[in-house]
């Protein structure tokens, strides 16, 4: 009886050190969220703002917000799978904070358009190559302790929320001087929580020194050549693009329309906060809906709200378009994460994050941006229609992605071998 009860309490004791560890894993990856997103939320609405002040046409706006999104694709993936194979993705983000930092100060300095180009570029490759990083610690901790994603990633949307309701006054006091400085301010704070990031390996899945090197690296292949990967591609890479406008020229547009920098920032913290909402109950979005219905939802809206927002709504019609930013943004992100963690087994997590930052997240968006720019010049706010179109190519997708997804793995796990296959 005794033995029984020692080892009852040995266990008691295991479980309550893993407990710990798993909510000092939590507790640092959203503080290093919170930092981050501090750089998106003044980098988004206000680089532009700035680039504006710097003299910069629409083309060159739009080219220089563009043209990272094209270089991650030779970049992001490679530096996500040589951090899956060495398991040292905490190293490799306080590489890329530092990285972020230095580059943004540089950047400060630079004037006229190929100065800018040139600094602004790595800058924003940097700082976007740290996200998908950051994803594949956080869906590791969903994986080996449980914890909820959505709970972790909300701190990223709630500092996103006070950055750029912030920033809207800032730029108010200073002008559009204020926005590069912000964005500094940001990738400082990053590379401190960067320092703070878990060394415990709870954080990573374990590296396998038997495994190619990530030159040679098979996962991307695998998953490319999976139709249900390529769907969820379509799916939240449309789903993200349909955004160019607004993450690009929303801020401009609303200026011209005459809103006050408090009122900007305002609305755009409305849309992180109705964002927040759903990172909130996203375990119950996901258990209720699926990862796949909440990709669908977020095209759908992003329907509705581009075709609202070309006609240069007014304030009041623009606070209700904002909230459906929760779902055109963030459930669709939910899903996506989701879809990944459920779908694409551990070996290939950091590959599916690195080519859904990329391709979805960039290549699309990267095109979606040059095409808002090229018809921001043109036409102003009307440029939101085409990115309804986009939106409709999206929802496609997702049901699509329906229809040939069934919840299971898409290869196995262990020998790697296609789920088709397996059934063959």
């Amino acid at each position: 009886m005794a033995g029984y009860n020692l080892i009852c309490n040995l266990q008691r004791g295991w479980d309550m050190e893993a407990a710990r560890r798993a909510r000092a894993f939590g507790t640092r990856v959203a503080l290093f969220y919170g930092a981050l997103f501090v750089v998106y939320g003044m980098h988004v609405p206000y680089t532009p703002v700035w680039l504006d002040g710097r003299g910069l046409s629409a083309s060159e706006i739009s080219t220089v917000m563009a043209a990272p999104f094209f270089l991650r694709l030779l970049i992001t993936p490679g530096v996500a799978m040589a951090a899956d194979r060495t398991g040292r993705h905490r190293i490799m983000l306080i590489a890329l904070a530092w990285a972020s930092l230095a580059v943004v100060l540089a950047l400060s300095q630079a004037y006229g358009f190929w100065p800018i180009l040139l600094l602004a570029v790595p800058l924003i490759v940097t700082f976007s190559t740290i996200m998908p990083l950051t994803e594949t610690v956080a869906v590791s901790g969903v994986r080996h302790a449980g914890l909820d994603y959505g709970r972790m990633r909300l701190w990223g949307s709630l500092t996103f929320v006070a950055a750029s309701f912030l920033g809207g006054f800032a730029i108010s006091l200073w002008g559009s001087a204020a926005g590069i400085w912000l964005v500094a301010g940001g990738c400082a704070l990053t590379v401190i929580a960067a320092h703070v990031l878990p060394r415990e390996a709870l954080a990573t899945d374990a590296a396998d020194e038997n495994r190619a090197p990530w030159w040679k690296a098979e996962e991307p292949l695998m998953l490319l050549r999976q139709p249900a990967f390529v769907a969820f591609l379509c799916a939240s890479g449309g789903v993200q693009a349909a955004h160019a406008t607004f993450m690009t020229f929303g801020t401009l547009i609303w200026q011209k329309q005459g809103l006050s920098g408090g009122w900007i920032g305002a609305l755009w913290a409305i849309g992180v906060f109705a964002e927040v909402a759903l990172f909130a109950v996203s375990g119950w979005l996901v258990n209720t809906f699926g990862a796949v219905r909440l990709l669908a939802a977020g095209a759908a809206l992003s329907i509705v709200r581009w075709i609202a927002m070309g006609f240069d709504p007014g304030l009041g019609a623009l606070i209700p378009l904002q909230i459906l930013h929760g779902v055109t943004y963030g459930a669709s992100h939910i899903g996506a994460i989701h879809f990944i963690g459920k779908a694409v087994p551990v070996r290939a997590a950091g590959s599916a994050q690195a080519l859904y930052a990329t391709v979805a997240a960039g290549l699309a968006m990267g095109v979606a941006t040059l095409i808002a720019g090229w018809l921001y010049a043109r036409h102003g706010g009307a440029s939101y229609f085409a990115m309804t179109g986009i939106a409709v190519a999206a929802l496609f997708a997702s049901m699509q992605l329906g229809r040939v997804w069934a919840g299971e793995p898409l290869f196995d796990e262990r020998r790697a071998e296609p789920a088709a296959a397996r059934k063959a």
